[in-house]
């Protein structure tokens, strides 16, 4: 199976590995999560967030990858931006955790602009 078609499960499994780290080491009441959830600080917190947004980002890469797949994106180009997105999503969560903020927002506009490379050659605006 091509890797593009991996990355879909790969994006998927991020924002558990974020739920993970948030929850891990500490007492957690799992019947109310959400009161626990506000209750996290420091890198806890920023693992709930990272959590929070690599969910927002499984839509717009699940779309880039279905368009590209149907329009017949040369599978080296949709593995190559596959590659490009995880490294990126990944990345961008463990600099949520570090509380890198500008190195974290230049991952996630990179992550994105790897979707939006997918979309356009689908598109075929980009040949």
């Amino acid at each position: 199976m091509p890797f593009v078609l991996w990355s879909l499960l790969l994006a998927a499994l991020l924002p558990l590995i974020w739920a993970g780290v948030a929850k891990a080491g500490v007492k957690y009441d799992n019947h109310r999560p959400r009161e626990e959830a506000a209750r996290a600080s420091g890198y806890r917190q920023r693992a709930g967030w990272a959590q929070q947004n690599a969910w927002e980002a499984l839509p717009t890469w699940t779309a880039a990858v279905v368009a590209a797949w149907l329009m017949k994106v040369p599978e080296a180009a949709m593995n190559a931006a596959a590659a490009v997105f995880i490294l990126a999503r990944a990345t961008h969560g463990l600099l949520y955790l570090a509380d890198k903020a500008s190195l974290r927002s230049l991952s996630w506009l990179i992550g994105l602009l790897a979707a939006l490379y997918l979309f356009l050659r689908a598109g075929g605006v980009l040949g």
